[in-house]
Parts: C-alpha cells; sequence; structure tokens
C-alpha cells in the first residue's frame, strides 16, 4: 500500500502481496530469531550475543558486493566509511547514511552491503558514520555524532544540497533529529532524506501494540525497549530530542519513507507521515508487503529489496534534481 502527503517523484505499484520466500523468512524468523533475541539478557554477554547476532544475520541476507570499494574515514571526532558500488566515483554529490541499531548494535561494516547497493542504484558514493553505541556512549552521543558527520560533509566540500540523509530504524530517529536540529540552528537542509523502517517513538508504546497483535519476526517489543533505555539512560521520555515532533512551518526537506506494513514500526511509520503532512513536510509513504523490518538490508532474503530499492534511489535521483532546479532558479 502507498500513501502519501505531497508527491515528490513519479508513483510506482507497490506489490499487494509479499512473495512467498518473504511470507517463510518472516515465519521462521518468529520461531526462531525473535525467540533467541527475547532471551537474551541485557547485560555485557546479552549485548555482544545480539550484534554478533545481527551481524550475521546481515552479512547472510544482503552481503557486500563483489568490486564495492570501501575507504574508512577518521577525521577527528568523526568515524566512518565512504563506500561505492563498482564504478561509481566520488563527485559533487553524496548520500549520508545512518544505520540503524536500537542505538546499540550494528556499524557502518553491517550495513556495507546495503550501502553498496544503495550506491549502485544511485551512483552516489554513500558515506555511512559509525557513531558511537550505548550502553558505553549513551544519549546524545549518537545524536552528536550524527550532527558532527553531517558538519564534516559541509566542511568537506559537499553543499548541503547535493547531499541526500538515509537511515533505517533508529537511524530514522536520528535523521529527522538531525533535520530539525538544522532547522532550528538555521543549518542549511539536504535536497532530501529517506527512511527504512522508521523508529518515532523510542518507547516503542505504538510498536508493542502491534507486537501484541502481531508478533514481530526480528524481536519482542520489550527486548526493543531495553536497548533504547541504554541510550535514553537518564533523558526523560518526553524530552524534546527523543519524542520528536514536527511544528507546523519547520523548513524541512521532502522526506520518504518505506516500512514493511506487518511490522511493529509501521505505525510509527504511518504516525510520521501524517505528522510532517500537518507541518506541511512533504512525506511520501510506502507500505510493503511483509513483516521483515528494515526488508531493503536483506534481498537474498526477501525479493522485494530490490525493487524497494530502486524506489529509494528513484526519489534521491528526483531530490536532487529539484534541488539543482530550485538553485538554478535563486541564481537566475
Amino acid at each position: 500500500m502507498r500513501t502519501r502527503s505531497t508527491a515528490t517523484f513519479p508513483p510506482a505499484a507497490v506489490p499487494t502481496r509479499a512473495a512467498t520466500r518473504t511470507r517463510l523468512a518472516a515465519a521462521a524468523s518468529v520461531v526462531g530469531i525473535r525467540q533467541v533475541n527475547g532471551l537474551l539478557p541485557n547485560n555485557r554477554i546479552g549485548i555482544e550475543a545480539g550484534r554478533a547476532l545481527i551481524a550475521a544475520i546481515m552479512a547472510a541476507g544482503g552481503p557486500t558486493p563483489a568490486g564495492t570499494a570501501v575507504t574508512p574515514v577518521r577525521s577527528g571526532g568523526v568515524r566512518g566509511e565512504w563506500v561505492r558500488a563498482a564504478g561509481v566515483r566520488h563527485g559533487d554529490r553524496a548520500i549520508y547514511y545512518l544505520h540503524g541499531s536500537g542505538y546499540v548494535v550494528c556499524s557502518a561494516k553491517t550495513h556495507r552491503g546495503l550501502a553498496a547497493r544503495l550506491s549502485k542504484a544511485t551512483g552516489l558514493p554513500v558515506f555511512v558514520v559509525d557513531y558511537r553505541l550505548a550502553p558505553e556512549h549513551p544519549f546524545p552521543a549518537a545524536a552528536d555524532d550524527a550532527a558532527a558527520g553531517y558538519r564534516w560533509l559541509l566542511e568537506h566540500g559537499y553543499r548541503a544540497s547535493d547531499l541526500v540523509i538515509g537511515g533505517d530504524s533508529a537511524g530514522c530517529h536520528l535523521t529527522l533529529d538531525l533535520l530539525l536540529q538544522n532547522a532550528i540552528a538555521g543549518t542549511e537542509q539536504p535536497a532530501g532524506a529517506f527512511m527504512f523502517s522508521p523508529l518515532l517513538d523510542p518507547t516503542l508504546t505504538l510498536a508493542e501494540r502491534r507486537d501484541r497483535v502481531l508478533p514481530d519476526p526480528m524481536a519482542p517489543a520489550r527486548t526493543g525497549r531495553r536497548l533504547i533505555e541504554l541510550y535514553t539512560a537518564a533523558e526523560p521520555a518526553d524530552s524534546p530530542r527523543l519524542r520528536l515532533t514536527i511544528p507546523a512551518g519547520t523548513a524541512l526537506p521532502p522526506l520518504f519513507v518505506q516500512a514493511s506494513a506487518g511490522e511493529m514500526l509501521a505505525d510509527d511509520a504511518r504516525q510520521l507521515r501524517d505528522m510532517a503532512a500537518t507541518a506541511g513536510v512533504a512525506c511520501e509513504l510506502e507500505l510493503w508487503p511483509g513483516r521483515i523490518h528494515v526488508f531493503q538490508a536483506l534481498p537474498l532474503l526477501v525479493p522485494e529489496a530490490g525493487p524497494a530499492l530502486r524506489r529509494a534511489a528513484g526519489f534521491v535521483t528526483s531530490a536532487l534534481a529539484q534541488s539543482d532546479s530550485t538553485r538554478r532558479k535563486r541564481v537566475g
């Protein structure tokens, strides 16, 4: 199902039924990965086991394509890596990517395969920031690192209008926070932002309601909440940096959101779309059939990953073209 507030590029048909392989992957995950994640203790051993498990899933379901070029970045407090698909060169434009993790697991390396496929689909280099993880680094470490990565790109020759930000899960929360902080500070916004399976409510209240009706294949909502609380720590749940809202008239770039219709964060995606529409921000939401969280990262398990990623690439191309057009009109 595809819903929208303001069109940003030509629509495409979204399948109404998940592929057999997608349904089988979800069913197997409910009795496998979900159960394991639900049993992991919320201590150092459990966290390390969870990190290893998710890394293995990402590597198996979405390996890095052959020929991918990876360039590590260590610059002041900024850590990350440039990822370029075979044949893609550095230029004036780029994607800035904020990986998901529940703020506790994953890294630039776990998302290298997804970044490489984004690079191939868009023809652009992708910079994936390696923000600090909890519990070693609680709030606002990840948000500070996300902002530092964006400033680093601007300081190294990229115009904001030549950048598109992307993220998945908790990385979407970081993306929206960055955009809102840009608006407050008067920092120039990127040309657009795309989000896969966005986390909007760190308390996972909406997610828990859905999880009770239809168990999420990846993990119980309570497990996700425990992870996020390692990051939010002593910060109040209603903190404006955690409970993100888009005030009316906020100058944000166009947003593009995808989620699985049956996943735990589907209602977060809907709420983000509705909040953006109320604030007058262009936001397109695509709900793809299935139940796999961030399915775009797992093309070997979920056949819909490829078409969905091409849709995201189409948004990137369109957002940059619109940004170009706007800049030419200002100059003219």
